[in-house]
């Protein structure tokens, strides 16, 4: 198991750009099926809840990594402290796409909050997914990767 070092802040950015990609990609597709479903196919709406999300999420999800670095920081991480964060984020998130579809919907109703509901399950997965991912990459190979500097 890794031993949890404390990450650079152009890590934690490039983790957080990373993960909303990811993440927008699949709240766009789930926010597309769950208004046909209901009747109201709206891809722009989609793209809009998506691009709010990105924005606001990236700046949420950069500070709830920097409050995990100061936790785990020389730790070892099990898969049972990755999923004790994976829940803190989705408790988060998740509210946040209730508020965020609700708005662009102009409707805190059936539909907000199965878009919620159903991130809540798919992103669930996602999110574990890409933390372990990212736990495999070592410190300084984002960097070096990126910026061809090494740590």
């Amino acid at each position: 198991m890794p031993t949890y070092r404390k990450e650079s802040h152009i890590r934690s950015i490039l983790k957080g750009i990373s993960w909303r990609i990811i993440a927008t990609t699949d709240t766009i597709a789930v926010v597309l099926l769950i208004t046909c479903i209901y009747g109201n196919c709206s891809i722009e709406n989609a793209i809009k809840i998506g691009t709010l999300e990105f924005a606001i999420k990236l700046l949420v999800y950069y500070l709830h990594e920097r409050i995990w670095q100061n936790i785990l920081e020389r730790k070892t991480v099990n898969k049972k402290q990755t999923l004790h964060k994976t829940i803190s984020w989705r408790i988060i998130a998740t509210t946040m796409t209730f508020l965020i579809s609700g708005t662009i919907l102009e409707a805190f109703d059936d539909i907000s909050l199965f878009i919620a509901l159903t991130e809540l399950f798919t992103k669930f997965a996602l999110y574990y997914l890409h933390e372990r991912l990212w736990l495999k990459l070592p410190l300084g190979k984002v960097r070096q990767f990126f910026f061809g500097k090494k740590n």
